[in-house]
């Protein structure tokens, strides 16, 4: 078992690209952590960092109370398992769970013991005399984190190891990933550019944009008290809503005027904007989708008449136990998911309320968080 430890590690290539910028991470031994982000944020040349695969040009790199920045990757005690499963296809089941533990000369009444172990906590014990090409795309998966477990790893290291699955696939293997890590008490780090992976099996996500980490916090704070606006926007689906809006001091209040609207602020936000200095100023808002409601459809009224605005729904989608109408608030367009009785259509005009006290507001330069 071992935790990980990243001070101030950075990734420059020959072509002078920096990849990673500065990263400063701790992993605690057993934990589950994800590292999320769009392609080319630098999140898989961390991992391959981890692994050994990839040099580091700046920093130190720590596995346990080891300096690993020059340690081979045979010798970090970790194990690594891919996107494309990378499976022998001339060898069984069982020979590619064993291979490694061969090539260590493990003896093999050992190998046979940690290969049916292995078989047996990830369902694959009737399948170990088959070669890759008759098994499943969910199995060959399984048959490369067996192919990993046998070695009984310090780290596991997970590359986008679903997105090769049907969605069906995918959430069982996330099921049986999290019974996994739970049963094996090692350090996972899981790397993803699926948010919905992130969110359901990290202890912590390691939001990345640019080779630079963006925010590290549990899976609920992500989302409730993201530190800026790219984390507000790239954690949540359907997507944050966003729109420009200028903060007035108005009827006894503090509103936000955004294209031809205006919406009344709680007295906590607005004590914090007021004496932030923000009166006056542009700033940005936004609010999930789930928290914009057809006004028809709230039941205490009363409490929202001051945030609320007229549009016409663009777009009507049925996504079973939800439907989400889509709008635009001057150029931009928010989503709202709505209750699936709803009666509103494409074309229709719908009043829509903010839930305020739920809205998130950012500095319009920084775009970082003033208040949730």
């Amino acid at each position: 078992m071992a935790s990980i430890s990243f001070k101030n590690v950075k990734k420059t290539y020959d072509n002078g690209v920096q990849v990673v910028k500065g990263f400063d991470l701790e992993v605690a031994d057993k934990e589950f952590i994800v590292l999320v982000g769009a392609s080319g944020c630098g999140k898989s040349t961390t991992l391959r960092m981890i692994a050994g695969l990839e040099d580091i040009t700046e920093g130190e790199l720590w596995i346990g109370d080891r300096l690993v920045n020059n340690v081979p990757p045979k010798e970090r005690d970790i194990a690594m398992v891919f996107q494309s499963y990378a499976l022998y296809p001339h060898m069984t089941v069982y020979d590619n769970m064993a291979f490694a533990l061969k090539l260590a000369n493990e003896p093999k009444d050992v190998i046979d013991a940690k290969v049916k172990e292995a078989a047996e906590i990830l369902g694959l014990t009737d399948y170990l005399d088959r070669k890759p090409k008759a098994l499943s795309g969910g199995q060959r998966q399984r048959v490369a984190l067996g192919r990993a477990m046998v070695r009984k790893p310090a780290v596991f290291l997970l590359d986008e190891p679903l997105s090769n699955l049907d969605a069906k696939l995918r959430t069982e293997m996330r099921s049986q990933l999290s019974h996994l890590h739970k049963k094996l008490e090692t350090t996972f780090v899981y790397v993803t550019h699926d948010q919905t992976e992130a969110m359901t099996l990290g202890t912590r996500i390691v939001v990345m944009n640019a080779g630079v980490i963006q925010q590290v916090d549990t899976p609920r704070n992500l989302y409730t008290k993201p530190v800026n606006k790219f984390v507000a926007g790239f954690i949540g689906s359907p997507t944050m809503n966003f729109s420009d809006a200028v903060v007035v001091e108005k009827e006894g209040g503090v509103w936000l005027d955004f294209a031809g609207y205006s919406v009344k602020l709680n007295e906590e936000k607005a004590v914090v904007l007021k004496e932030k200095g923000y009166i006056g100023k542009e700033v940005i808002f936004g609010i999930r989708p789930e928290d914009v409601y057809e006004y028809a459809d709230y039941s205490e009224k009363e409490k929202i008449e001051n945030a609320t605005l007229t549009a016409e729904v663009d777009m009507y989608e049925l996504l079973g136990s939800d439907v989400i109408l889509y709008f635009y608030v001057g150029e931009n367009k928010f989503t709202a998911i709505v209750n699936p009785a709803t009666e509103a259509r494409t074309g229709d005009t719908v009043k829509f309320a903010f839930d305020v006290n739920n809205m998130h507001i950012f500095d319009k330069e920084t775009e970082y968080i003033i208040c949730h």
